[in-house]
């Protein structure tokens, strides 16, 4: 198994409030200049669009959805740690005083900030074989796939009834 040292990690970064943006960019700035792109991979600072009402009129406006952190994607080393850490804006990394601790995988997936793309063999009509979960075991057919939402909809036949599920898949 890969350890902390030499595999790259999602991490948050506390910056002062405001100074996010020019903290991502910095950070970017840095990493080129001394060719650390192979350590600091990327940042990223977590946005959503969210309508807003000014003037009687709605419009969307980017709104950050953790103001005062940087989601930093790093090989944790002496060197990009202090990088980091010695960015103008930047007070440290989330976790206890010194010692970092990586984002877990759920967290990145609800955040949003890495898109996986799973590339599936199969298409609508097709029969999949169900390979995990309480439906283990049953085929059905794809009647839907949701690549935005990483979601398949699979008619399965229990007990004589066809049942829409939704799955996510599995390549």
């Amino acid at each position: 198994m890969e350890d902390q040292a030499t595999r790259a990690y999602w991490y948050a970064v506390h910056t002062y409030s405001g100074y996010e943006n020019k903290v991502a960019k910095d950070l970017e700035t840095m990493a080129q200049n001394r060719r650390m792109t192979d350590l600091i991979q990327e940042v990223k600072v977590p946005t959503e669009m969210v309508p807003e009402i000014k003037d009687g009129k709605e419009k969307l406006v980017e709104r950050k959805i953790f103001p005062g952190y940087v989601i930093v994607k790093m090989v944790m080393t002496d060197e990009s740690w202090y990088a980091v850490r010695n960015i103008r804006g930047c007070t440290g990394f989330v976790g206890p005083s010194s010692k970092p601790i990586p984002l877990t995988e759920d967290e990145v997936a609800r955040l949003g900030i890495e898109n996986k793309e799973v590339e599936v063999s199969y298409k609508v009509g097709d029969s999949v074989n169900i390979v995990d979960g309480p439906l283990e075991g049953f085929i059905g057919t794809v009647e839907e796939m949701d690549v935005e939402k990483n979601r398949v909809r699979v008619t399965v036949s229990m007990f004589g009834r066809e049942t829409p599920v939704e799955l996510e898949p599995v390549d």
